[in-house]
């Protein structure tokens, strides 16, 4: 399974800290916690004893070594961070043997979030993000936002201006003002690029003083990983040059649920984290019902399965590139 092989965001970083903390992958259960040196962590959330949760369990400090382990809430087994059973307090004289081990994944840190692969090793790349490596933008993760339908139909969503005046009216769009100009796709390396995108949009960020006409680039960089460029007209904004980009990162939780999270990078520099957090809320939870409306939740990638037009070139062009990678979480 092609998925088992990619990097996908699971928690962010800040919710694991002390305490384990369970999340779910692709149908797996996890465990997710550090050691003594702040190192996340992503395990399989059972014990190999006895099948209890290890996210359950608690992280104690291993005076000897300097480390930390992971230990079992049921009989107390301690794990180290490389996933070997250490110590069987029922048997204090007991070695455990090599056999004796939690199940580990490969775990990595990036964009304020813990990222799991399920098959193969630490190495590979993540998901680019741009934007990151920019001083000039003030970086914030918003959600997570859990919704009832697949990752490829967020993804499809992202993608979409011509819903803007009907799901979004008044913020992003405008019923009288939906007309989607022509704009162009290409395949990239990590999936598609369009550009040349345009809306009218009455308030297309916090930062809007006025309605505006607003250039979009989209990025897919990932199966479930997509990126937007949002460039508005000077004088809506306030400032020369002014533009946001905004991450959406997806864990598949299972092939009809997911977790969200949206990554800004933003030039506003003066509002709080809690404005412009309550922004992308509003905008999401208005998509939220709808994607939950769908029919079937998984995305179909046979294109007669559904209409198409000229306005749905990036979302077409998403699904091609799913089947030709042989993606079938989430895809039907």
């Amino acid at each position: 399974m092609i998925e088992k092989e990619l990097w996908h965001p699971v928690a962010l970083s800040v919710d694991v800290a002390e305490a384990p903390a369970p999340a779910r992958l692709l149908g797996e259960d996890l465990v997710l916690w550090r050691d003594a040196q702040g190192q996340a962590h992503a395990w399989q959330d059972r014990c190999p004893h006895r099948g209890a949760q290890l996210s359950l369990g608690r992280v104690v400090p291993c005076e000897k070594e300097g480390g930390a382990r992971l230990e079992c809430p049921y009989h107390g087994w301690r794990f180290d961070a490389a996933g070997q059973c250490m110590q069987v307090p029922a048997l204090p004289g007991f070695k455990p043997p090599a056999t004796h081990r939690a199940r580990t994944f490969a775990a990595r840190e990036a964009h304020g979030l813990i990222w799991v692969r399920l098959d193969g090793e630490e190495a590979g790349e993540l998901p680019v993000f741009e934007a990151e490596s920019d001083a000039r933008l003030r970086k914030l993760n918003c959600g997570p936002y859990d919704v009832a339908t697949s990752a490829p139909r967020l993804i499809e969503n992202f993608l979409d201006m011509s819903h803007f005046g009907f799901v979004h009216e008044g913020w992003l769009g405008a019923r009288e003002m939906t007309a989607i100009d022509d704009y162009q796709v290409q395949a990239t390396p990590t999936g598609l690029l369009a550009t040349g995108c345009k809306a009218w949009q009455p308030q297309a960020s916090i930062n809007s003083t006025r309605p505006a006409h607003v250039e979009y680039s989209y990025e897919v960089t990932a199966p479930y990983t997509a990126v937007l460029l949002k460039i508005p007209e000077a004088q809506s904004v306030g400032a020369e040059g002014y533009r946001e980009a905004i991450a959406l990162f997806i864990c598949p939780i299972d092939a009809e649920r997911c977790r969200v999270w949206f990554r800004l990078a933003t030039a506003d520099w003066t509002r709080g984290d809690a404005q412009l957090r309550e922004f992308q809320d509003t905008i999401f939870l208005q998509d939220k019902p709808v994607l939950e409306s769908q029919r079937p939740r998984s995305l179909p990638l046979d294109l007669r399965a559904e209409l198409h037009t000229a306005a749905d070139k990036a979302s077409s062009f998403y699904r091609r590139y799913l089947k030709g990678l042989g993606i079938t979480i989430g895809v039907c």
